[in-house]
């Protein structure tokens, strides 16, 4: 048996539950790591096979601070903090980077990273859109609960397709979806049905996208000109969403009363004079009953294990966030012209993230695990210049977010109380310095293409937040490193090193920045010398990337 699957077949003995007899009760299913251990070497047995057959070298694996570093940025959305990093470097722990693993998937800045991250990919929308702001607020708490709470990923897609709404359609310019139930839960997730204007066909086209990994939109007016999707496809999938946008008078072909939900699962192609009944885009249709709407037939098909569609994406969403690329790349445009590129990985890791009960936490732990994610970004072999080889890390710009909570983490900033209490609840705060910050650098760019452009580098090198923590008289922690007692110039600089890049310097880098900050730099003053150092250092290469 190939080795791949014989670690498939491991995978599934973790995952799955097994059947027991009347006299034998089922063993207790095991632990949650031992399946994340099963999905690493999942992934490690797929990828050797890959590199093997292709004569291509793997990059070295990636020492501790280039690992800390990475592991901060990728699960709690920041470097870490001197402290942190100093603390982790020094451990003598043979396992100590699945126990920091552990460690971050439980503090509050994992929920509130991942809820950020998938915020913007669900409900991209309020982040361009004013009167959408407070409605992305508010759905960001929802998934920062779902995450802190480690909700499985088919119930919070679930709870997001079925949640009770209803649609005012008063005003002809603009049409507001509404909490039907006055649950706390349903005026959270209503900004995602806002968003999309209560439009089956915006709904549809966002749902196939988000959770199929389908860009079914392309073929709204025609059949798509690439894909194998019909235009029929994507009207039936938007009638699931039909009751938001009901049909007026007799429905075409319909004699005597209509049949069960005949009234909520129908919609009218655009541009035509035809009507179509929701049906699943691989061509089949629930058996419709008074008991579930439409909706709720859509959930139960598609958040399920029973469906490849979701399981491959949300896994191939996820190693998209870890790695830069997905296996599937663009993650929502998958066909023939689009191949993945590791099929049978991405089959057999949606496979074990569904045996799994989809906790997102056991995927995460697998693929930080893996020896993939785990090598160093520092080519040095030929074969590892192809990005979707994963034969070294792909190096991925910081997002606006991560980049400023970074920038926080290296400098000791401290926003006022009353600005970080507004935030974590959600209201819109638009002139405080991370909201000044996430403007100035917002950006649509994959992660492994990020570029700066002249004004984003002009703030970083001359804007007031980094001018103030790089002041002695206006920044704590450079003051603190400056005046500490008994510090030697040498300390003073691989301590800032530390703060900045999480790493001690390398004798060489020491040995140039120690020499400049005792000649005085520019001005002849060692303590100035040391501040133009760190202004340097929060502006080099190494702390803009992750790598």
């Amino acid at each position: 048996m190939p080795a791949p699957l014989r670690v498939a077949v491991f995978v599934a003995a973790l995952c799955l539950p097994r059947a027991g007899s009347a006299a034998e009760p089922a063993p207790p299913p095991r632990p949650a790591r031992d399946a994340a251990g099963a999905i690493a070497a999942l992934i490690d047995a797929h990828l050797a096979k890959d590199w093997e057959a292709r004569g291509i070298v793997p990059a070295d694996r990636a020492d501790d601070g280039e690992f800390v570093r990475r592991v901060y940025l990728d699960l709690v959305g920041r470097a870490p903090k001197a402290a942190e990093a100093r603390e982790f470097l020094d451990s003598p722990a043979p396992d100590k980077r699945a126990r920091l693993v552990d460690h971050l998937l439980t503090v509050p800045g994992h929920a509130n990273h991942f809820a950020a991250v998938a915020r913007a990919q669900w409900l991209p929308q309020a982040a361009t859109n004013f009167q959408l702001a407070q409605f992305g607020n508010q759905f960001e708490v929802w998934l920062r609960d779902r995450y802190r709470e480690n909700t499985p990923a088919d119930e919070t897609v679930r709870r997001l397709l079925t949640v009770g709404i209803a649609v005012n359609n008063q005003n002809p310019r603009f049409r507001f979806v509404q909490p039907a139930s006055g649950s706390a839960e349903a005026a959270m997730i209503v900004g995602f049905y806002s968003a999309n204007e209560g439009k089956p066909e915006a709904l549809g086209a966002a749902v196939s996208r988000l959770f199929l990994g389908m860009k079914l939109e392309c073929a709204q007016c025609h059949d798509h000109p690439f894909a194998p999707y019909t235009r029929d496809q994507f009207w039936q999938f938007a009638a699931f969403f039909g009751e938001l946008n009901p049909l007026g008078g007799p429905r075409p072909g319909f004699v005597g009363p209509l049949p069960p939900q005949g009234d909520r699962n129908t919609i009218g192609v655009m541009g035509t004079e035809r009507t179509v009944s929701a049906a699943f885009v691989d061509g089949s249709a629930p058996e419709w009953s008074a008991d579930k709407t439409p909706r709720q037939e859509l959930a139960d098909w598609l958040a399920t294990a029973k469906n490849p569609y979701f399981a491959k994406n949300m896994a191939n969403r996820m190693w998209a966030h870890f790695f830069g690329i997905g296996l599937t790349d663009p993650v929502d445009e998958p066909g023939e012209n689009n191949p993945p590129s590791h099929p049978e990985l991405l089959k057999e890791l949606g496979r074990a993230f569904a045996g799994c009960g989809f906790d997102t936490r056991v995927l995460i732990r697998g693929i930080v695990r893996s020896k993939a994610y785990q090598l160093t970004s520092r080519m040095s072999h030929p074969g590892q210049a192809d990005p979707r080889r994963f034969a070294r890390m792909n190096m991925k710009g910081l997002s606006p977010a991560q980049l400023f909570d970074t920038l926080v983490a290296a400098t000791g900033f401290r926003e006022p109380a009353f600005l970080r209490a507004q935030q974590n609840n959600g209201f819109v705060q638009p002139n405080n310095p991370r909201s000044e910050f996430l403007a100035q650098f917002a950006s649509s760019e994959r992660a492994t293409e990020t570029n700066t452009t002249i004004l984003q580098s002009l703030m970083l090198m001359n804007g007031k937040f980094i001018g103030d923590q790089t002041d002695l008289a206006k920044s704590e922690l450079l003051a603190a490193i400056a005046d500490r007692p008994g510090w030697s110039t040498e300390q003073r600089v691989s301590n800032l090193f530390l703060t900045a890049f999480s790493r001690p310097p390398t004798p060489a880098e020491l040995e140039k920045f120690a020499s400049y900050v005792e000649r005085g730099g520019a001005k002849n003053d060692k303590q100035q010398a040391l501040a133009d150092v760190f202004w340097v250092l929060l502006n080099s290469p190494e702390f803009l990337f992750n790598h």
